[in-house]
């Protein structure tokens, strides 16, 4: 089971790190947009669209991580005074019957989604924006994909400390 869980967290962190050079591009996007507009005194669509997708693929496709290093939304008005293994079981039973679900739902609704964009060729409905908008639209389902992986990867941890005698 560990090694599985290790190959679902290797996973995570390799798309971390892709995510984090898709960070370093959109800040590089918007500097020369910023340089553009207030130096020359204009933009071009397509700039602010590209900075528009790359947000959106950060936020889309790092859910994983932040799940894997827990900074994600939490509300835990009781979370934080259970034991290890009362979180265990939470995160457990939340993942089985909350998480994966959802993630599956989102994963086909989101596929079709982006499928039906690839297939008419749908494009920046603004004049001198960018084509494919469905790789963005792709995205969605990746990103979930990424979450569904990570969202394992911390169920197989949780029953590692529920089943662990040592607790």
């Amino acid at each position: 089971m560990q090694r599985i869980i290790n190959f679902l967290d290797w996973i995570g962190e390799k798309i971390g790190s892709i995510v984090s050079w898709i960070a370093a591009l959109l800040a590089v996007a918007i500097g020369l947009d910023v340089i553009i507009r207030y130096v020359f005194k204009f933009t071009y669509v397509w700039m602010i669209e590209i900075e528009i997708y790359l947000f959106g693929m950060i936020f889309l496709l790092a859910s994983g991580y932040t799940f894997k290093y827990e900074k994600h939304v939490r509300v835990d008005i009781f979370y934080s005074k259970l034991s290890k293994k009362g979180k265990a079981w939470v995160d457990l039973l939340g993942g089985a019957f909350l998480l994966i679900p959802w993630c599956y739902v989102v994963i086909v609704s989101s596929w079709y989604y982006g499928l039906s964009s690839f297939v008419i060729g749908e494009s920046s409905p603004q004049p001198g924006g960018l084509p494919a908008l469905y790789v963005l639209k792709f995205c969605i389902t990746i990103g979930f994909i990424f979450l569904l992986v990570q969202a394992i990867s911390h169920m197989l941890k949780s029953i590692q400390v529920i089943f662990n005698s040592e607790q």
